[in-house]
This record gives structure tokens, C-alpha cells and sequence, in this order.
């Protein structure tokens, strides 16, 4: 794929409307933690903006683009896809990261109905070319567990059998708080950037060695190049995300921080 042809399919992304798929009901396939074996173990999220990617080493780091965002409100379900342009090397191991967000002013059903709705919209930029996995960021709260689980479920029976699926975590679900088990997927990525309140006494807990309890939290991280990280065992996936596009300047910055770590 040249990164005319990779630019191509990003823009059709875009204009394009969603496309209904019929869901197969079959049982979900159980997680295979070989779907992401080789992917890059530096990977750089790259959000709704415009993104030129061309300085990485594909042999060296992935990209985490977000594809698609979708709102949740009622028993409705609105899609906005990606209207930024993104640039890469030709070989770059993509990730397609679908965002989910809920209307507080008309909070949603969580019905089976926007889980059908929503399933054909998350999965059709992860058959893109050159995307290898599918990501899903959505802070679910407590109420919104169970239908988070069966949105998971049936995404991965959408999805081909080799494409991987991975979600964004809070801190707080890798601590002794195990909902996450069970899910049929890859990884979760603990979020260590953001947190709010309580997030130093996180930090703390890491530098002091207390690692995550939970099994699915323990293969990646995710650091902001604006937040002090913590350390990173060996050999994790780390996922980098910065506030302002992405340079090289800024990506050599953040990797001398953390020399010795990725």
C-alpha cells in the first residue's frame, strides 16, 4: 500500500456513510493474545486533527488513529467518522480506535438495538487496509458495564478472526476491581494520564512496585508526553499520546525520558 493509497482510504473513511452488516449469532470467540503479537511494541495515538506520521520507523513504532466516534443518547446512536487527514510510512501496523461517548441531557437506553447500530459502524474502519486491530475508548461507568460487555461480545464476532481488539482503561478497573474478566479481548490499556483527583497516589502506587492485579492490564500502558509516566516493566506496549500534533521533536523527546524503557 503506498501512503497514497493509505491517504486515499482514510479520506473514503470520511465521506463515506455507514454500512449495515448483519451480525452472526454465533458464540464469541475467546480472546487470542497471538493477534497482537508482533504489532509494534511503541505505538502513538494520533486523535481528530490533522497528523503527518511520515518520520517513524515502522519497524519501530504503530499507529493508534482515531477512525470513528460515536454518541449514545436515548435509543439512539450518531456516528461521526474521521474528517482529519493522517499520514504514515507505507508498512505502518495500524490501530483503528473507535470513541465512545453518552449524552448526560438524554441518557442512553443501552439497548440491543443501539449495540446492533453501533457494531457495523466501529468495525467497518478496521478492514482498512493495513489496520490490524480495533481499539475502543469508552469510560463506561458502573450502570454501563453489562452493555459495554455485550457491545464487546458482539464486536468481536463482527470482526475477522485475526484482527485484534484492545480497549482503553481507567486505572481504577486494573486494581482489584476485576469486571474486565472474561472480555474477548487482547489487552487493556491502563490510561495513566488525565486521571483527576487521585491520580499522583496512583503514580505513587506504581513507582512503589504495587502492579496492576488485573491479568488483561498487565501487557500495555498508556503515558502523555505533557505527565510524568511512571516506569514501565519490559517489555509492555507502550501507547503514546501527545496534546498537539505529532513531530519528530516531540517524539524523540518523550523516548529520551524514557530511555531504557522503549
Amino acid at each position: 500500500m503506498t501512503k497514497r493509497h493509505a491517504a486515499a482510504a482514510l479520506v473514503l473513511l470520511a465521506l463515506a456513510a455507514a454500512v449495515a452488516v448483519v451480525l452472526l449469532r454465533k458464540p464469541a470467540r475467546p480472546a487470542s493474545r497471538g493477534r497482537l503479537d508482533g504489532f509494534p511494541k511503541v505505538v502513538l495515538w494520533a486523535w481528530e486533527r490533522p497528523e503527518d506520521l511520515r518520520f517513524l520507523n515502522p519497524r519501530e513504532a504503530g499507529v493508534a488513529f482515531l477512525a470513528t466516534t460515536l454518541f449514545l443518547y436515548g435509543d439512539q446512536v450518531s456516528v461521526r467518522p474521521r474528517l482529519q487527514p493522517l499520514q504514515f510510512p507505507e508498512g505502518t501496523a495500524l490501530m483503528a480506535v473507535a470513541r465512545i461517548e453518552t449524552d448526560r441531557s438524554v441518557p442512553p437506553a443501552l439497548s440491543a438495538g443501539q449495540i446492533a447500530r453501533a457494531v457495523p459502524a466501529i468495525t467497518e474502519p478496521a478492514r482498512l487496509p493495513g489496520v490490524r486491530a480495533l481499539q475502543i475508548d469508552f469510560d463506561a461507568t458502573l450502570s454501563q458495564r453489562p452493555f459495554y460487555r455485550r457491545l464487546l461480545e458482539e464486536l468481536r464476532r463482527a470482526l475477522p478472526e485475526s484482527t485484534a481488539l484492545s480497549i482503553t482503561a481507567l486505572a481504577s478497573w486494573c486494581w482489584g476491581d476485576d469486571w474486565l474478566s472474561g472480555l474477548p479481548i487482547e489487552e487493556a490499556v491502563p490510561m495513566l494520564f488525565r486521571m483527576g483527583p487521585g491520580g499522583h497516589q496512583v503514580l505513587e502506587r506504581l513507582q512503589a512496585g504495587d502492579g496492576f492485579r488485573t491479568a488483561l492490564c498487565q501487557g500495555s500502558i498508556g503515558i502523555s508526553t505533557d505527565e510524568p509516566a511512571p516506569a514501565v516493566p519490559a517489555g509492555r506496549r507502550v501507547y503514546l499520546f501527545h496534546p498537539q500534533p505529532w513531530s519528530p521533536v516531540a517524539f524523540q523527546e518523550i523516548r529520551a525520558r524514557n530511555a531504557g524503557t522503549f
